[in-house]
């Protein structure tokens, strides 16, 4: 953490001797913004109609709350998965470059994205014990650096005032998801985290926080096994739906 403060107190020098610039194309931005307006204008945000409980968009005049034949037709462990913005375009550059490129400072961006998130209905008036990020194998996260989605929940709790606590751990290093299909994925993900030693959620309302949403698999199977462990609700919020 000291490593990452000194980096940020680099940042803010440069930013005093050269003026701020798009993430994305390399023109010019308002201070302290890490997009310009053109980069800004191509987010895409999910807007209605949307599954209520996985928040995948669709086209057409449904007027109605309704859940996706994906979700209504599997065992879905969180109550509700907010995402914000579709995870394309800027905004899976963005997400990119912070994973996997250790573009560390664009968590602030990912996590104002997330912030988004927290405004929707299904999540606006509830309140929240604790903020549970889901968690990296220790073998992934040496390789990267750090769990992007600690660094999100961290951001959120100094936002809310809502303790972030590690209390999963990820127990398995599973293969890549990328080739699987929904149910192949739930199976890839069983018994693939736990509550850590001493934990306890019992009675608890948990925010699950990760960075992207794509089938709700990886969420699913940590509100498993938060509501196993005696949590009264499991949400999850993410700053970008797949």
């Amino acid at each position: 953490m000291i490593a990452l403060h000194n980096f940020e107190l680099f940042q803010a020098a440069v930013s005093l001797l050269y003026p701020a610039t798009c993430t994305i194309c390399g023109k010019q931005a308002r201070a302290g913004e890490y997009l310009c307006d053109g980069c800004e204008a191509k987010i895409v945000r999910i807007v209605p109609p949307f599954c209520e409980k996985c928040s995948e968009s669709f086209e057409g005049s449904i007027n109605t709350a309704f859940t996706c034949a994906n979700c209504a037709h599997r065992t879905i462990h969180f109550d509700a998965a907010v995402a914000a913005f579709r995870s394309r375009g800027v905004v899976r550059e963005v997400i990119h470059e912070f994973k996997y490129n250790r573009q560390i400072h664009l968590r602030r961006l990912v996590a104002r994205w997330l912030r988004a998130a927290l405004d929707d209905e299904r999540l606006r008036d509830y309140q929240f014990d604790v903020i549970v990020p889901v968690p990296l194998h220790p073998a992934r996260q040496r390789e990267r650096g750090f769990n992007q989605a600690s660094l999100l929940a961290e951001l959120l709790s100094a936002h809310t005032s809502v303790p972030s606590k590690p209390l999963l751990e990820r127990i398995r290093y599973t293969t890549t998801q990328t080739a699987l299909d929904r149910s192949e994925r739930m199976e890839n993900l069983h018994t693939a985290f736990r509550l850590r030693k001493n934990a306890d959620v019992r009675g608890l309302r948990v925010l699950l926080i990760d960075d992207v949403l794509t089938t709700g698999s990886t969420l699913s199977e940590c509100a498993r096994v938060l509501k196993r462990a005696g949590a009264t609700s499991v949400h999850a919020a993410t700053a970008a739906r797949a």
